[in-house]
């Protein structure tokens, strides 16, 4: 395979559930600007009036990512104003949690007990979603998300908001300058944050701290996706029980794309 596993500081539970929510609401910003929203909104959106689904189960959701963004841009499309969002994680963050079960007015809730993305029969009923999520996963483990979405006959859609074209080697040696452009990057988008807390203030212009976690993470997710190539062979000998698998780049509306998409639902 093309992918290169290497490490991420959010893969470590012994990493600070306050740091990883300030790097995530980074990341949220970078969603905004690009219009990740748009694309995703797209193709759950397609999968949704196909299967004629009323809910999203997000995996992998920690405290928050692109999905509550994306509902609104569904809710703004025509006959999905009912759709409701369930955003659950393997290590449910408390804080997010009570945030969105205390207010049911954009019909998202968060899952309190830990759901198992490799297991879907753990999550509730509804299209799976994980978005730049599936890059943490291991061969073995990503082989293992599939297989259990046909055996279980569960929609998925995976996302990641990049591609895996660059040679690792080429990736060594621009590493320092992607560091640096990421550390730069952060600077400007902190104050897009919201909310915006003193943690995100303090530990990004005073101890930077956030600024290096967030470079370091971007920087390792590169080489960790996995290629169109690797995709295929993930796939090796699954859809033959009335099973439809799809995958590709990601598009615009103005034909650019953004990144990757699998997509997995049974036929009837």
């Amino acid at each position: 395979m093309k992918r290169v596993q290497l490490f991420e500081f959010e893969d470590y539970s012994w990493f600070p559930s306050w740091l990883r929510a300030c790097v995530t609401n980074l990341i949220v910003v970078l969603h905004k600007m690009l219009g990740v929203s748009e694309v995703l909104g797209y193709l759950i959106a397609r999968v949704l009036q196909e299967k004629n689904l009323t809910k999203i189960v997000d995996l992998g959701s920690g405290s928050g990512g692109a999905m509550p963004e994306v509902l609104k841009t569904l809710h703004q499309t025509k006959d999905l104003s009912h759709i409701e969002l369930v955003m659950t994680d393997l290590y449910p963050n408390k804080e997010t949690a009570k945030k969105f079960n205390t207010n049911q007015e954009y019909k998202i809730s968060y899952l309190e007990t830990p759901v198992d993305a490799t297991n879907l029969l753990s999550a509730p009923k509804g299209l799976k979603t994980m978005v730049n999520s599936f890059h943490h996963m291991s061969p073995k483990h990503a082989r293992k998300i599939l297989e259990s979405a046909e055996e279980n006959r569960q929609p998925l859609l995976i996302y990641e908001m990049a591609e895996n074209k660059i040679p690792f080697l080429a990736w060594l040696i621009m590493l320092p300058i992607g560091l640096i452009i990421l550390i730069i990057m952060t600077l400007f988008m902190t104050p897009f944050v919201k909310p915006l807390t003193w943690q995100q203030l303090v530990f990004t212009y005073l101890i930077p701290i956030i600024p290096i976690c967030y470079a370091w993470d971007g920087q390792a997710s590169l080489p960790r996706m996995y290629a169109l190539t690797d995709i295929d062979k993930l796939l090796t000998g699954l859809g033959k029980n009335d099973f439809y698998w799809e995958y590709g780049p990601a598009k615009k509306s103005n034909g650019k794309k953004l990144g990757t998409y699998i997509v997995g639902y049974p036929k009837h």
